[in-house]
């Protein structure tokens, strides 16, 4: 796994503080639930031993992709973001050209995306589409509809 993800430093610590509880809180749980249906009797017809262990996998796995994550992280600075262009972490303010409807997006690593809160990964359509821009510029987007044009209309921190 050698994809860098971009993040902020509150979303760092939260994937550390995540990851900590997972192997100090919810590992032992787990070992704990399989120990005690092992005690229920024979492992062939026992429904709930199959589930613990089930649900201790998916903890393993989540464990190891959340490790990779914090491993490769690379933490953006929020005070030493250029705002002369458009790159992760910068507020864009952008006018769709078509409907003429502006929205104001932050530009954020894959695993801190919220469209709810105005936050969209740097590695959806619109967010490459607007990678590198500067005010002012027209970005280019393809989408299953067609080519969409969104003009930046401004960049902050």
């Amino acid at each position: 796994m050698s994809d860098l993800f971009y993040m902020s430093k509150e979303a760092f610590d939260k994937k550390v503080e995540e990851l900590q509880h997972m192997k100090s809180v919810m590992r032992p749980a787990a070992s704990k639930a399989i120990a005690e249906a092992r005690e229920k009797g024979d492992l062939k017809e026992n429904a709930e031993y199959d589930s613990a262990k089930e649900a201790q996998g998916l903890l393993e796995a989540k464990i190891k992709q959340l490790e990779g994550q914090v491993s490769n992280a690379r933490i953006v600075e929020e005070g030493k973001i250029d705002t002369s262009k458009v790159s992760i972490l910068t507020k864009v303010t952008i006018t769709n050209l078509a409907n003429k409807k502006t929205v104001t997006y932050q530009l954020v690593g894959e695993t801190e995306a919220d469209l709810k809160n105005g936050k969209i990964s740097v590695s959806s359509p619109i967010g490459k589409g607007l990678m590198g821009k500067l005010k002012g510029e027209i970005a280019e987007i393809q989408a299953p509809a067609g080519t969409l044009k969104f003009r930046v209309d401004e960049i902050t921190a």
